[in-house]
């Protein structure tokens, strides 16, 4: 239950009213103070101080101070007189809490107009805010559209000055290409003159010569005689004389350190096998190189004799096995065997040997080094 404090003072003139309350420990953060222009009402735990005022009073502009234990309250009246009393005599419960809740029901009709009002005033200031931002928008857009259309018209006068520049050039050249063949003229005119001159010259010195006689002519045919065409040389051959190569190519088109490396190895190799491969023994010197027993084992692959194409695709692999074109054959001859598996065999060994001269040669020279050596 709160405690009524009724020990308080109050003055007056006739324009306002200062009542002073002692609160003990009374402090701006926990006291509690509610003003209609009828009510007053302080609630400071324990304490409770609530007046029902004689008049109204101008509450927006009364003021409250608190401090030193005591709340000094300046209330400005609505009417100039001298109040009798403070608050108003005879007011019973139920009267006494109609003012209550009519000064309740306006102070929340005016925190809510206060409301409304800042709310009214934020959105005027957001609103004018906008159209302050759009003006400097449309203010920034018109410079830049100025400032375009200045480019474009300076653009459009440096094109036009240098349409000028180059008519005015071609006109020059037009004018000076004119007087050059002017020049030209005057001076296939005056050369002319000078051939008509000088054959007419010439026509009075063969007149001239004419009346002469037949001493000249004598003169004449002897310059002649001497002058005669020689006779023809006497025939002759000539030997040309090519240098050897073991390729069928052009000097200019082959790779000589690469060919003579090759033939190295290939002769190495051929001499290294022929001791170890008894089939050899039997066979010519010519029929030992690889290169003859491919071109064998083509033909009798052309004949449809693919068993004997793969024994001569096999002993020129045991000769050389550095060939690709080789098992790429002897692959060939497996797929019409049906022997599957070792014809992927044959072209699996084919291509990583590919593989290996593709790091090591340029593809164009591969290419025609695969020509010039296997052929097929």
């Amino acid at each position: 239950m709160p405690l009524q404090v009724s020990d308080y003072s109050w003055q007056q003139t006739k324009t306002a009213v200062f009542i002073s309350v002692p609160l003990r420990g009374v402090c701006v953060r926990d006291a509690d103070v509610f003003c209609t222009e009828n009510y007053l009402k302080v609630n400071f735990s324990p304490f409770l101080f609530e007046v029902f005022l004689y008049a109204p009073i101008d509450d927006e502009n009364s003021k409250a101070k608190i401090g030193n234990d005591t709340i000094v309250f300046t209330l400005y009246k609505k009417e100039v007189a001298m109040w009798e009393t403070l608050s108003v005599s005879g007011v019973d419960k139920e009267m006494m809490q109609r003012i209550r809740e009519k000064s309740i029901l306006q102070a929340q009709e005016r925190a809510k107009e206060a409301t409304e009002a800042k709310a009214a005033a934020r959105r005027e200031d957001q609103k004018y805010a906008l159209n302050v931002m759009m003006k400097i928008e449309e203010e920034e857009r018109k410079k830049i559209e100025d400032m375009k259309e200045n480019e474009r018209l300076k653009a459009t006068k440096e094109l036009e000055a240098w349409k000028e520049c180059q008519r005015k050039a071609e006109e020059q050249k037009t004018i000076q290409r004119e007087e050059k063949f002017c020049e030209q003229g005057k001076q296939v005119g005056e050369e002319r003159n000078k051939l008509k001159h000088k054959s007419l010259t010439r026509i009075a010195a063969s007149r001239n010569l004419a009346t002469k006689g037949r001493n000249s002519e004598n003169i004449f045919l002897e310059k002649l005689k001497e002058d005669s065409i020689p006779g023809p040389r006497s025939v002759g051959s000539i030997k040309i004389s090519f240098t050897p190569r073991v390729f069928p190519t052009a000097l200019r088109e082959s790779q000589v350190a690469e060919e003579e490396e090759w033939l190295h190895k290939q002769a190495e190799a051929r001499r290294a096998l022929n001791t170890d491969i008894p089939e050899l023994s039997d066979l010519k010197e010519e029929e030992k190189n690889p290169e003859w027993l491919k071109d064998k084992g083509n033909k009798l692959f052309a004949k449809e004799n693919y068993l004997a194409a793969i024994n001569a695709y096999n002993l020129a692999i045991r000769l050389n096995n550095k060939i690709p074109l080789l098992y790429l054959n002897r692959a060939a001859c497996h797929l019409k065997l049906k022997n599957l598996h070792k014809a992927i065999e044959d072209s699996s060994k084919a291509s990583r040997i590919m593989k290996l001269h593709l790091r090591l040669i340029h593809p164009i020279k591969l290419y025609k080094m695969m020509l010039r050596r296997f052929g097929r």
